[in-house]
């Protein structure tokens, strides 16, 4: 999206993890990065998990990765993410439950929850929907704290959970099928996508001097997805994301 001296801003494919892998330097955003630039040292300013898609921000100098790292630690920046969520959100929803490590039993260890009764760390998370068709909706999330898995938690929370999501989509023995025998047959009759849809969508970071925005376009899977799947209304808004 971008490459100057100071910066490179890319957007991330979703299925790619960002840090290396012991498949290669091609395995990876960062080996990838690091083959096309030819540089032992890169500073990554903001990863995503392997299968949101959108914004990731490396910085080529150790004093600009100073300044953009700070302006995230100090919350002097505002994220949006796009997602497609299951059912037709109307209104705007805010969700602002605490998030901790799964205290409730099931069989997947990792997973996060809403902690009501505390134990768990503060996030807010705002949903607002932009348009809905098919059984979906098309919405900006807005997550005002930086908490672990924070926007697939609050999204299972409201009752509209992220299309595609293995670990807090309709059945989270999905996640141990897929780690041990990827993505099967079984997994595509129940997940409409073969990834979460869950796209970094924009960045707007606050300096002293200045305001910098970067915007990535919604992925080629998601746009098809919208499109090719029978959304109805949200068919119209593929172009204003691209």
């Amino acid at each position: 999206l971008q490459e100057d001296d100071d910066l490179l801003i890319i957007n991330k494919p979703g299925w790619l993890v960002c840090h290396p892998s012991k498949n290669g330097p091609w395995s990876s955003l960062v080996g990838a990065v690091r083959e096309y630039l030819q540089a032992d040292k890169l500073h990554l300013v903001a990863r995503l998990d392997r299968e949101t898609s959108g914004l990731v921000i490396f910085a080529r100098r150790p004093a600009v990765a100073r300044r953009y790292q700070m302006a995230i630690q100090q919350r002097r920046v505002q994220k949006s993410y796009l997602a497609i969520l299951e059912g037709e959100l109307t209104d705007s929803i805010t969700a602002d439950q605490s998030i901790g490590r799964r205290i409730s039993v099931g069989p997947v260890h990792l997973k996060n929850e809403v902690r009501p009764q505390g134990g768990g760390q503060d996030a807010l998370t705002e949903f607002e929907p932009i348009a809905t068709g098919g059984g979906y909706s098309l919405v900006r999330v807005r997550p005002h704290t930086g908490r672990k898995h924070q926007i697939r938690v609050h999204a299972d929370h409201i009752g509209h959970r992220v299309v595609g999501d293995k670990l807090y989509g309709p059945d989270e023995r999905l996640y141990l099928e897929f780690i041990e025998q990827g993505f099967t047959d079984k997994l595509a009759t129940v997940l409409p996508l073969t990834r979460q849809a869950l796209h970094c969508h924009r960045y707007v970071f606050d300096f002293p001097s200045e305001e910098v925005t970067f915007t990535a376009p919604l992925t080629g899977d998601l746009q098809s997805f919208i499109r090719d799947d029978g959304l109805g209304s949200l068919n119209k808004f593929v172009c204003t994301f691209k």
